[in-house]
């Protein structure tokens, strides 16, 4: 039996680990071929053994670099001949601190990851997929709700909203959609650290403190998020474009 996404070819970045990687393992599962793309080349090396599937490639790329960009672009196109599908994924959390006291140089590293790695991606891979073709863009909770202490952080994740609708706009001709997702905390390496960072001394507080803000009670499993982008990815989607789509237990109604 054919799977959801049969002959459809997916760039993944940020993908050695957390969701990227949970979204690699159903995206093969449902038939996809994938290309990995990810700053850590040991974690990468390690996700393709998990997988373990013929249709799955990776490459490393820092994407904040348009070289990077260009490179596993043509990797992928090199490898399975097209590209249907980018989930445009790849960020990080930065340091947790009040904005008047947040170093300048690890603003810039943050935005530079965060915002031009997905203005890159963007810039370079949608001209070069197909037509009716889908972009996913990850943003997070923090795109529409502020958090003290991750100013960096959420200015990015908003950023990103107004990227992914401009390029809806500017996309809808060839039918190709462009939708952002927006998951509340999820049980990943990135949240450990965000936990360590604002209360070293106490992390597992610092859950419980999140969990409290979260009326379903828990973190998200990063198959939850990677299921949300299957649909996102897959002909289910087909007439979606320029959303925002909430993933994050009620979160964000409080």
């Amino acid at each position: 039996m054919n799977g959801r996404l049969q002959n459809k070819v997916a760039i993944i970045t940020g993908g050695a680990k957390g969701i990227g990687l949970s979204t690699a393992k159903l995206f093969v599962k449902e038939g996809a071929k994938v290309m990995l793309v990810d700053i850590d080349e040991d974690a990468l090396k390690l996700a393709t053994k998990a997988i373990n599937h013929p249709d799955l490639s990776y490459t490393y790329a820092d994407v904040s670099k348009a070289e990077d960009v260009k490179r596993y672009v043509q990797e992928t196109l090199s490898a399975f001949g097209r590209i249907d599908i980018f989930f445009n994924n790849a960020g990080i959390e930065g340091q947790v601190a009040p904005i008047a006291e947040y170093p300048d140089e690890e603003f810039d590293k943050l935005i530079s990851i965060n915002l031009r790695g997905v203005w890159l991606g963007c810039k370079y891979v949608i001209p070069k997929m197909n037509d009716s073709s889908s972009v996913i863009i990850n943003s997070s909770v923090a795109g529409l709700k502020g958090f003290a202490g991750l100013g960096a952080y959420v200015a990015s994740k908003h950023a990103i909203v107004g990227i992914m609708r401009v390029a809806a706009i500017e996309n809808a001709a060839r039918q190709i959609r462009v939708n952002s997702i927006h998951p509340g905390p999820v049980e990943t390496e990135m949240m450990r650290e965000i936990e360590s960072k604002i209360d070293p001394s106490t992390p597992e507080a610092v859950k419980k403190n999140f969990e409290s803000q979260i009326p379903f009670g828990r973190y998200a499993d990063p198959t939850e998020i990677a299921e949300l982008t299957m649909f996102l990815a897959s002909q289910e989607s087909v007439y979606m474009t320029g959303n925002t789509l909430v993933i994050d237990g009620g979160m964000i109604c409080k």
